[in-house]
């Protein structure tokens, strides 16, 4: 029998079309303009040389793309990007130094003083404080939408809105946003949508294809996913009509002075949303993603599919030993029958993979959760998520510590809450973990 007789499952060896195992690996770069190297190089310089005047003067000039200096860019963080951008399914995405620079920069070339924002209410620590806080001393207002109250989303939209700010899956609550619904609300009155994807990643969530407008990410997380780098990422999906709502973001639509008077929907039709997160908020702010953290970042990216289903399968152990366990109160996660979002599940987790953040309450309240905490060998008490190591926490007094208590009630942080990420470990070494530091708890604790 020859090889033509039998029948293959062909598609085009193009990027667009490849899975996310292989995009990781192998877009965004050919060796043969690289010196052959089959590694991505480390670029770690300042600056590129021009060939001559004329190309400095088009490189600036908008005339010749290229790189100018590292503060908007380098090759090897172009690799990291295409990588992204394609398996969140954009036009465009850029790397900052990290998930904070990643939210504030986009919605800093959203929103200026005098603007307004919405935001969820069950959002990270840092980024609530951020958004309500600090940009709040820029002159940007934000409404905190509670998860109950999604259905008025459009109440609270007015015409200096420029944006709803959501995470796909929060943390450390680990609820499901339906991003289809806020985005269809939004949409309705010409407002973007941001969502940060931290915690699902796009192997288990795209919310481009939900309806997002712009994808945020702590690359810091599962995308590096071994704790030892810092970075974000902003992607554009190419999809908002900026300039039918010129009204709303004139930013786009009329000449820039921040940089050279170009108009971005005119000089970048498929992205100006990342163009100006780049030429505007990088060139001028500074976040820079350094080319050695890039690097970091790719090596990361490409164990993050294999990574992803040990963590998946390990969380769904867990969360079963966590819920039989008497000490234990309540446990938050999607793939509970009780969670709230469960049924949001078969449309945006359909292929049974689960995320690797979860929390649970003990009984006997902070103080149990304080020991439980402290007699963890395996898990590492620290603040991070998306660790190939298991990771422990007390948000209420770390992560969520800045937020008053009607935020952190709103947030479902209650002050004897553990947050877990769970890593790549063998599963019955983490459950052992887990049950010795429970019943240290329940011998040290007086239960009510």
């Amino acid at each position: 029998m020859k090889i033509t007789d039998f029948e293959f499952d062909t598609q085009p060896l193009f990027p667009a079309s490849w899975k996310p195992d292989t995009i990781v690996l192998h877009t965004g770069y050919d060796g043969s303009q690289h010196q052959r190297s089959a590694a991505v190089p480390i670029y770690q310089t300042t600056s590129f040389i021009f060939e001559d005047a004329r190309q400095g003067a088009d490189l600036f000039g908008l005339l010749e793309e290229g790189h100018v200096y590292a503060r908007t860019g380098n090759p090897t963080q172009a690799v990291l990007e295409e990588r992204i951008r394609l398996l969140e399914g954009g036009t465009a995405a850029v790397a900052v130094a990290s998930g904070m620079a990643a939210i504030d920069s986009a919605l800093a070339t959203l929103a200026q003083a005098g603007d307004h924002v919405i935001v969820a209410s069950d959002l990270y620590g840092g980024s609530h404080n951020l958004i309500v806080n600090v940009l709040h001393g820029r002159g940007v207002t934000a409404t905190v939408l509670p998860r109950d109250r999604y259905d008025t989303l459009t109440d609270a939209i007015t015409p200096r809105t420029k944006a709803v700010f959501i995470e796909s899956l929060s943390n450390p609550a680990g609820q499901l946003a339906d991003i289809r619904k806020i985005a269809d609300q939004a949409h309705a009155h010409g407002v973007a949508v941001v969502v940060d994807n931290t915690v699902a990643t796009p192997l288990l969530i795209r919310p481009i294809e939900h309806g997002a407008d712009i994808v945020v990410h702590s690359a810091t997380k599962y995308i590096g996913g071994h704790g030892v780098v810092m970075g974000g990422i902003v992607v554009d999906s190419g999809r908002f009509n900026w300039t039918i709502h010129a009204d709303r973001y004139p930013q786009f639509n009329q000449p820039d002075p921040a940089f050279q008077n170009i108009v971005f929907v005119d000089q970048y039709p498929q992205f100006p949303f990342a163009a100006r997160v780049r030429t505007v908020l990088l060139r001028n702010g500074g976040a820079s993603l350094p080319a050695h953290s890039a690097f970091l970042l790719l090596l990361g990216l490409e164990t993050l599919s294999l990574r992803i289903d040990r963590i998946s399968s390990n969380t769904q152990a867990i969360v079963h030993f966590l819920a039989s366990h008497p000490l234990v109160e309540q446990v938050s996660h999607i793939s509970r029958p009780d969670h709230p979002d469960h049924a949001l599940a078969n449309t945006y987790l359909p292929d049974q993979r689960v995320p690797g953040l979860l929390s649970f309450s003990l009984r006997g309240g902070q103080p149990a959760a304080r020991v439980f905490h402290d007699a963890l060998k395996v898990f590492l008490r620290l603040v991070n998520v998306g660790d190939s190591k298991s990771l422990a926490t007390i948000p209420a007094e770390t992560t969520h510590r800045l937020l008053d208590d009607a935020a952190r009630a709103r947030a479902g942080i209650t002050s004897g809450l553990v947050r877990l990420s769970i890593g790549t470990e063998h599963p019955d070494d983490l459950i052992a973990d887990l049950a010795l530091a429970l019943q240290k708890s329940a011998l040290n604790v007086t239960l009510a």
